[in-house]
C-alpha cells in the first residue's frame, strides 16, 4: 500500500532510509531537500519533449511516449541505485507537486514490496515549510553578532565555537562565498537562493531557539545570495562581540585564507578590476603589480588598511548595536584562535556581563 503525508520535520525525514526526489536534474540543482538523491524518472531534455508534445501535438501519444521513458529510467535506477536495497527499504518520494512523476516511481516501488511514501504537494510542501520559517519576523531568534575588519578570523572562530557546543550558523559556508570581493570559491559555484535557503533552514531547525545563536557579522547579501527576512531582522536587532587584531597579522592570515586566489592570477586580476571606482587608477595599479610580484601579504595589508576598515568604519558608525564583548588578539594563530574561542564562550556565557573585554 502507497502510504502519503506532508509530515517534513526532521524526525519524520529521519524516519525514512532515502528521501527520492524523481524531478529532472536541473530543478534538482534548482532547490531540493537536503539529503535527497535524485533519481530523475525523466532527465531535462524528455522533459521538454514530453511537454512540448503534450501541448503542441497529441495529449495522448505524450502520456504513452511518455509512460515509456519513465519505465525505462525507472528500470535504470533499480538496476541501478536501488539494486542493493532490501524488502526493509523505506522511501519517501517525490516530484514537484505529488503527481504523476512520484506516483509512477511509488506504483512500482510499492509493487516491488518497499513500503513507500508519497510526499503529498512534492517538492512544493517543502518550500512552503522553508518560506514559513525563513520570510517571517525572526522574532523567535537569539542572535548574537561575532563583528570585525576583514581578516579578523570570523569564520575561523564559528567554527571552534561549534567544537565547544555553541550554536553557530556559518551562512558564508552555506552560501559557498567568504563574503568579500575576494571571496568566490574556485571550482564550486554559489546554490541558487532557494538552495541556500533550504540548507539554512535545516542548520537552524536542529538548533535550540531558547539559546545563543552565533553568526558572522554580514551584509544582506553573500556574493550573489541574500540572507531570508527573519533572519536578517534578527541580526540587525542583535549584540555584537567585536574582533580585533593588528593589520599585520590580519593580513598574514587572510593571504592563508584566500591562498586559492593568489594561486590564480586571472582570478586576482578580476577581483581588483570590480573594485569600486572611488579608488584611484595609480592606487588600484600598485594593487595589481602587488599581485603580479606574488606580495600577497603586502596586497593584503594594503587592502586591508584603504579599502576594507574604512568601509567597516562607516558601517559601524550607522549602526547602533549594545557591545556584548570585545576579543582583542594579537595575532591569528590557532593557538591564538583557540585562546581567543574560550573566551568567546566565557563571554556569551548568561553570567558574564555586557561590556566584557578580553584579549589572547
Amino acid at each position: 500500500m502507497i502510504r502519503r503525508t506532508t509530515d517534513l520535520s526532521a524526525a519524520a525525514r529521519a524516519g525514512f532510509h532515502a528521501i527520492i526526489d524523481v524531478r529532472s536534474p536541473s530543478e534538482f540543482a534548482l532547490d531540493h531537500i537536503p539529503g535527497a538523491i535524485n533519481l530523475p524518472v525523466l532527465d531535462d531534455t524528455e522533459r521538454a519533449e514530453i511537454g512540448t508534445l503534450y501541448v503542441q501535438s497529441s495529449k495522448f501519444l505524450a502520456r504513452r511516449i511518455g509512460a515509456a521513458k519513465v519505465a525505462r529510467n525507472i528500470a535504470a535506477h533499480l538496476d541501478g541505485a536501488l539494486k542493493d536495497r532490501d524488502g526493509s527499504f523505506r522511501p519517501l518520494v517525490h516530484c514537484w507537486r505529488g503527481g504523476q512523476r512520484s506516483g509512477a516511481m511509488a506504483a512500482v516501488m510499492d509493487q516491488i514490496g518497499w513500503p513507500v511514501t508519497v510526499l503529498d504537494g512534492g517538492y512544493m510542501t517543502w518550500r512552503r515549510r522553508v518560506q514559513a520559517a525563513l520570510y517571517g519576523d525572526g522574532a523567535d531568534r537569539q542572535v548574537v553578532l561575532l563583528d570585525g575588519g576583514t581578516g579578523s578570523g570570523k569564520t575561523a572562530l564559528l567554527a571552534r565555537l561549534a567544537e565547544r557546543g555553541v550554536q553557530v550558523i556559518d551562512l558564508e559556508g552555506l552560501a559557498a562565498h567568504r563574503g568579500s570581493l575576494f571571496g568566490a570559491l574556485k571550482d564550486c559555484p554559489q546554490p541558487s537562493q532557494k538552495l541556500f535557503e533550504s540548507r539554512l533552514f535545516v542548520a537552524l531547525e536542529g538548533l535550540d531557539p531558547g539559546r545563543p545563536l552565533v553568526v558572522e557579522a554580514e551584509s544582506s547579501r553573500i556574493g550573489a545570495r541574500t540572507v531570508p527576512p527573519a533572519l536578517w531582522a534578527a541580526m540587525g536587532r542583535a549584540p555584537v562581540v567585536e574582533l580585533s587584531a593588528p593589520v599585520a597579522a590580519r593580513a598574514a592570515f587572510s593571504a592563508r585564507v584566500y591562498a586559492d586566489i593568489a594561486a590564480d592570477p586571472a582570478a586576482l586580476e578580476t577581483a581588483l578590476t570590480r573594485l569600486p571606482p572611488h579608488h584611484s587608477k595609480e592606487t588600484v595599479a600598485g594593487w595589481k603589480t602587488l599581485a603580479r610580484e606574488g606580495a600577497f601579504e603586502a596586497l593584503a595589508a594594503a587592502l586591508i588598511a584603504e579599502h576594507y576598515d574604512p568601509a567597516y568604519r562607516r558601517t559601524s558608525a550607522r549602526r547602533d548595536r549594545p557591545v556584548l564583548g570585545r576579543v582583542e588578539m594579537a595575532d591569528l594563530s590557532d593557538g591564538a584562535l583557540d585562546r581567543a574561542a574560550d573566551r568567546l564562550v566565557a563571554t556569551l556565557s548568561p553570567q558574564t556581563g555586557e561590556g566584557t573585554s578580553v584579549s589572547s
